[in-house]
């Protein structure tokens, strides 16, 4: 085929194209009852979430009992806990409970300071960090992973995780057992609380990625036949704190 025979061919495709676009549009305006397509797209005069639901907000109480509602009814744990220090005790009982070997949590401040490696010195834990050798299969092979929660919304029973070189995905992704720890104030009603803030950060200052989770993972093929654990842990624990 020559440079000439191929532009030809070329611009039958694109009209052919267009054509078929055209058809297309107008066998929708006729079932729509119109002659012809439109020729502007229609206006939207609202957009977002309507003024009553940017102004609906619950109490802190009414927060926690709905966001541990929503959560349970997911398939999830839901705890109340009176402070970090029982969050951290109640992490070791787990481990304990269900005969885990090993345990790998985020580089945070706040679960550094339950030293789970003393208190459980028969297991194997791991603190994710960039610079950590073999942190990927150690997260892989983790019967628990523990995280830190930045935000939480009740009216869907969702945390959100963040990840960067110290928090890495892999922490609530690949274990049996992921243990979120989620602080009070975190929690907010619903979603579009926090969600303005990730939109105001500067592009330097942005997680390097943001993760839902409403309970554990749920996996279903066209039959609807559903396996849990499938492509994430299939046990949840939600400790909110405070």
């Amino acid at each position: 085929m020559t440079t000439s025979d191929r532009e030809q061919w070329l611009e039958r495709l694109y009209r052919q194209s267009l054509q078929d676009e055209a058809a297309f549009l107008q066998n929708i305006a006729r079932r729509l009852g119109r002659a012809e397509p439109l020729a502007d797209p229609p206006r939207h005069p609202f957009r977002g979430a309507p003024d009553f639901w940017r102004e609906h907000s619950l109490s802190a109480e009414d927060n926690i009992a709905l966001f541990m509602a929503n959560w349970t009814g997911a398939g999830g744990h839901a705890i109340r806990l009176p402070d970090l220090r029982a969050a951290g005790q109640y992490v070791a009982d787990l481990a304990r409970e269900r005969g885990a070997r090993s345990l790998v949590c985020q580089n945070e401040p706040e679960l550094l300071l339950w030293r789970l490696d003393e208190a459980l010195p028969d297991h194997d834990v791991l603190v994710w960090a960039a610079d950590r050798p073999g942190r990927l299969e150690a997260a892989a092979k983790a019967d628990i992973g523990v995280v830190m929660a930045e935000y939480a919304a009740a009216h869907t029973g969702s945390i959100v995780v963040t990840s960067s070189p110290d928090k890495g995905r892999s922490v609530s992704l690949l274990p049996d057992v992921l243990v979120a720890v989620v602080p009070v104030e975190r929690l907010h009603t619903k979603m579009g609380d926090f969600l303005g803030r990730f939109a105001e950060m500067a592009r330097e200052r942005m997680p390097a990625g943001i993760h839902f989770i409403s309970g554990p993972s749920r996996s279903a093929d066209i039959e609807n036949d559903l396996t849990i654990g499938v492509h994430g842990p299939g046990v949840v624990h939600a400790l909110l704190v405070g």
